[in-house]
């Protein structure tokens, strides 16, 4: 019941900021939201760096992910903006692990965390801002590709699974759910084309395949870190799904993923209706 009284205010509260942000709202609402799920990520990783600054990840990926987000950035990515993010990382973490004093036996997995981290969170916030200002539909396709391929992967899995699919990682999931989360991305997919576009585009289901496989893959990955946590959920804020980075983990590989390949797409992909 918790559960589905949390998704009741929680999806309409999402379709809302989507549809009716504009976009600098839409971009503060995404940084709220998934800068509590990078804080939740920090607790988590304190299993492996205690000394971890908890709260010094949050501002470090609001900053990436305004420079990520800029109208300019979805035009191109020159290879000296690359090189710049590259080095920032690169200097910036490894002297704030400096500067923090870390521990020395801390140092690689503080450097590895937060040099991870920080686009782990940035990287979506970014994609889903891209995403609204081309077309808010597009992040429509998004959630239901992930939330409603999730859904079904829960269910088919705890009623037909039989064969696990990472029993170390995440003993419940089956490759039966796996399989059916996959079936409804791709379904969620073609109805969008269909309803979106009027005809189906061939380029635009190879993209929602990859995004339903990398959602997937996100969820997998939080589970590895939890699991090594020796943790359930990785908070409490949403009753019946526990945490921000709970219920954001297919997304944090979903979005990048699928704004990525409808750049990708578009010499065979027109999106105009």
């Amino acid at each position: 019941m918790k559960r589905l009284l949390t998704a009741a205010v929680g999806l309409p509260l999402v379709l809302f900021a989507t549809f009716r942000f504009p976009p600098l709202g839409f971009f503060i609402f995404g940084v709220l939201t998934l800068g509590l799920a990078s804080v939740e990520f920090a607790g988590i990783a304190r299993a492996w760096a205690p000394r971890l600054p908890r709260l010094v990840l949050p501002p470090l990926v609001v900053g990436l992910a305004a420079l990520l987000a800029l109208p300019e950035a979805a035009q191109s990515f020159s290879a000296n903006a690359v090189f710049g993010v590259l080095i920032a990382l690169s200097i910036g973490v490894s002297t704030l692990a400096l500067l923090s004093r870390t521990p020395l036996e801390q140092v690689p997995a503080t450097i590895g965390t937060l040099a991870f981290g920080i686009p782990y969170f940035a990287l979506p916030i970014a994609s889903v801002c891209h995403l609204q200002r081309t077309d808010p539909w597009l992040v429509f396709l998004l959630l239901a590709i992930n939330w409603l391929g999730d859904t079904a992967a829960y269910y088919v899995g705890s009623t037909w699974g039989k064969h696990r699919l990472a029993p170390v990682v995440s003993p419940k999931k089956t490759w039966e759910g796996a399989a059916a989360g996959l079936a409804i991305g791709i379904a969620a997919t073609l109805v969008w084309s269909l309803a979106r576009l009027g005809r189906v585009e061939v380029a635009l289901l190879v993209v929602g395949v990859a995004t339903a496989i990398a959602g997937q893959l996100g969820d997998l990955v939080e589970s590895l870190f939890k699991r090594h946590a020796g943790i359930k959920d990785s908070g409490n804020l949403l009753p019946g799904h526990g945490g921000i980075f709970d219920r954001s983990d297919a997304l944090l590989f979903g979005a990048p993923v699928l704004w990525y390949g409808l750049l990708v797409a578009q010499p065979w992909l027109s999106l105009a209706r």
